[in-house]
Order: C-alpha cells, then sequence, then structure tokens
C-alpha cells in the first residue's frame, strides 16, 4: 500500500504472468473493466476544471465559477495573513505556502511551515524557518501535509478523517468539542468545506469586511458567488471557507497520461507504463485501497511507517504526538490506532515525501516497504496493522513498471494553470516574505 500507499489482498491474489508480446491496452482494459466492477474505463476519468456537474461536491455548497474564481485568490492571498503570532509574518503567508502547485499541491517539505518560514526554492523545496521565531510561533503540523488535489474525491480530510459531517463520519457528532477546529463539523458540511473554514483561523488568516473594503475586486467577487447571502455575511470567514473548497474541488489531475489514455489515446502511456497500470489492478492489488478517479480510499490503515520526528522538524513533530495516532486520535477508540486514510496518488514525484510521517524519499522506497511488509514503527502493534499488509512478492522487472507507472503516468505537469496570475492585493504569492520574493522573482 501507499500510504502514500500501496496494497494488495491474502485472497484472489493475481500473479499470472503479464507477457511480453501482445496488446497491452487490451489485456488493460480487461483487467480495468474487473477492477471497476463493470463500470470501465470512464469509472477512472477525471472530469475537466470546468465540468461542474460532473466533479463530485458538497450540496450545501454548489459549484458556481465566481466562487471557484474567488477560492483560487484566496487560497494564494498572501494579504489575509493578518492575525500571525509575530509582526514580522504579517502578509507573508497563505494556504498556497503548504498546498502549492508547483509541488503537487504538497509543500515539498518533510514538514510544511506556514507563518514562520521564509524562502521557497524553485518549487518549496527551499523554505526554512525563520530565525527570528520561536519554535512555539512556528505555524507546521506534525505529520506531512496531504496533497490539496483530487480532494472532491474525499468526503472527510486530514489522516485522521477529522473534518466533514456527512458520510464517513456520520455518528461522530459528540466527538467534536466546541472551541476546537473539529467544532466547524456543526456546519453540516463535507470534509473539505469544513477543514477550508477552520484552516482559516488554525492557520491565522483573516477575511472580514474590511478586506472586502480595502480591495474592491474582493467585494465584488463575493457579492457574486454568495448573492444568495445577506450583504453584511457575504465577506466572513465560512464563506471564504466555502469558496476555498469549492475552488479546491477543481484542481484535477486530468492532464495525466494515464486521463488521455483512458479517454482513448492508446499511445499515451509507454509500454512500461501499461504493464505498471497491470501490476497495480493485477498482481499488486493496489485498486483495493486506491480505485476510482482519484485512485484514494475513504478507509483507513495501519501500515506500520514511521512517525516524523527528529532533525529538521519542529513544533511537537514527536511520535508522542497523538496525530500519530491516525483516526484513532479522532475517534479515541483504540481498535483505530495507527490507521491513516488512504491517499490519492497523482503527482506524488513533485514532493519527495511519502508517509504520513514523510520518512520516505521515493515512490521506490515506499512499494518496496509494501512488498516486503517489515514495519518499521514499533509504537504500531502487530495487531493493529492491516490484513493487506503482507508480502507481494513483486519482481524487481514489476517493481520498476509500477515505479514507470505511478510516477510518470499519473504525473500532470501542467498544474500552473490552476494558479493566479497575480493577486487582488498585488502581493507576492504562496509566500511573501522578503526571501521568498526573491525566490519567486517578485520582489518589489
Amino acid at each position: 500500500m501507499l500510504s502514500l500507499g500501496l496494497t494488495s489482498c491474502k485472497k484472489d491474489v493475481k500473479d499470472e504472468i503479464i507477457s511480453d508480446g501482445p496488446d497491452y491496452n487490451a489485456q488493460l482494459r480487461e483487467i480495468l473493466e474487473e477492477g471497476s466492477n463493470g463500470e470501465g474505463l470512464n469509472f477512472y476519468v477525471l472530469p475537466e476544471s470546468h465540468q461542474y456537474s460532473l466533479i463530485p461536491q458538497d450540496p450545501l455548497n454548489p459549484l458556481n465559477s465566481a466562487k471557484v474564481e474567488l477560492g483560487r485568490f484566496l487560497f494564494h492571498e498572501t494579504g489575509l495573513a493578518r492575525n500571525p503570532k509575530e509582526d514580522e509574518g504579517y502578509g507573508t503567508y497563505s494556504c498556497a505556502s503548504c498546498h502549492h502547485a508547483q509541488g503537487g499541491f504538497q509543500a515539498n517539505m518533510q514538514q510544511g511551515i506556514g507563518e514562520g518560514g521564509m524562502g521557497f526554492g524553485m518549487a518549496g523545496e527551499g523554505r526554512v524557518a525563520n530565525p527570528a521565531y520561536d519554535t512555539d510561533s512556528l505555524d507546521v503540523q506534525p505529520i506531512r501535509t496531504p496533497s490539496a488535489m483530487n480532494t472532491a474525491y474525499q468526503d472527510v480530510m486530514l489522516w485522521n478523517g477529522q473534518f466533514g459531517a456527512t458520510g464517513t463520519n456520520e455518528g461522530t457528532e459528540d466527538l467534536w468539542p466546541m472551541g476546537t477546529p473539529i467544532f466547524n463539523n456543526q456546519f453540516g458540511y463535507q470534509g473539505l468545506e469544513t477543514q477550508a473554514i477552520a484552516g482559516l483561523t488554525v492557520h491565522r488568516l483573516e477575511v472580514n469586511a474590511s478586506i472586502c473594503e480595502e480591495i474592491v475586486e474582493y467585494e465584488e467577487l463575493f457579492d457574486i458567488a454568495f448573492s444568495e447571502f445577506p450583504v453584511e455575511n457575504r465577506c466572513t470567514p465560512r464563506t471564504a471557507g466555502l469558496a476555498i473548497g469549492a475552488y479546491e474541488r477543481t484542481l484535477l489531475a486530468n492532464q495525466s497520461p494515464w486521463q488521455d489514455w483512458l479517454r482513448g489515446n492508446t499511445t499515451a502511456m509507454s509500454a512500461s507504463e501499461k504493464r505498471g497500470a497491470m501490476v497495480f489492478f493485477g498482481k499488486a492489488e493496489c485498486n483495493n485501497c486506491h480505485n476510482g478517479p482519484a485512485l484514494n480510499g475513504m478507509e483507513f490503515h495501519a501500515l506500520g511507517m514511521n512517525d516524523m520526528e527528529g532533525p529538521g522538524t519542529y513544533g511537537g513533530a514527536s511520535s508522542e504526538n497523538t496525530a500519530n495516532l491516525g483516526r484513532g486520535g479522532f475517534t479515541g477508540n483504540p481498535e483505530d490506532n495507527f490507521k491513516f486514510k488512504t491517499p490519492q496518488l497523482y503527482n506524488m514525484k513533485d514532493s519527495p515525501f511519502y508517509g504520513h510521517g514523510g520518512t520516505f524519499h521515493t515512490v521506490r522506497e515506499v512499494i518496496e516497504y509494501k512488498n516486503a511488509a517489515i514495519k518499521e514503527n514499533g509504537n504500531a502493534p502487530d495487531g493493529q496493522l492491516a490484513d493487506e499488509f503482507y508480502p507481494l512478492e513483486l519482481t524487481n522487472n514489476e517493481i520498476n513498471d509500477l515505479v514507470n507507472f505511478l510516477e510518470n503516468a499519473l504525473y500532470d505537469g501542467n498544474l500552473m494553470r490552476y494558479a493566479p496570475d497575480e493577486l487582488p492585493s498585488g502581493q507576492c504569492f504562496p509566500n511573501n516574505d522578503p526571501v521568498s520574493t526573491v525566490d519567486q522573482g517578485c520582489e518589489l
């Protein structure tokens, strides 16, 4: 499992040999017919980002172009950084500080840094903690930042699934303590919307009437996107979160070779990538957890991967942090401990950190880990490990092909189409600290 997570099952393992000469396209179509329970190739197709009716969405937050455009700006807007712990951080960070297009909407770091970070490098890899900040003042998480891409196919958010009031989290109302970010589940939204609303406060961002008064373009966009709201309720943290959630739903890796192949371009993938896809949906049975258009899942599995800790990490990143209990850290049920949500698998090579702790650095390392099925985290009891965590017996050639499929066939190289050309505030993004402005070439 790649958790990132490749996964397979002990029963009905498909270990037939993929021959060298035949029509891989026909073989793969046949395997996908079975993997999709008879729905065929369309089961795996991601819609275009403007095809709102085809994108999974929260019925309480229907998509429209004005809302998505507003969310695109707000997601990148460093001008929302108005509630920093240190004055030096004012106006320097955004949602995109840890979820930027250059990193596949991940941080491209083991541990993302919002406020208190400085620098960007070429694709986020150059961001470091500002030495002027105490560790306690940094906005960092004790667990790896998940990708914001293809999240329309997730009804709850974060590795432990704590955000979201419906679907997977139905019946968890007693676990939404007042005064905590999780209490935002009370609004009844799905995970993306809830996380976005909560995240504005958690990550020290601020949206209120004053920003709309200062920047007329925002006032106009809020008025159009939320025309059904009373005027005084249009420019608020709640509506901003709804707009950000709407934008995130359109972040789809629909220009990858795999998606082109699914749409009928039989030359979009190499022979190796096609063989890798057949391993993914065949012998390795990765699709038992990673299925559907985003190749993700809404179940939680324990794979015994290491936690985030050690040199280069900050702010409570240690095995003692309850975030490392996964689903159990939210539910309080010991049976859920060390189980983490199954992530999407597109654009993984944009950010070379895998697992909830970011302790793997290549896709190959994760595949080899799952292939051997020997846990590395001594804190995870054997009894908690997923039934799917057992040796796959993949050959070296099969691993090579599987890596090729995951790294290249699932890679959309045009994600900058989702970033704005400039912000209504005129500020630099995704970061606006002095070092980042130089790195990004937008210094004033």
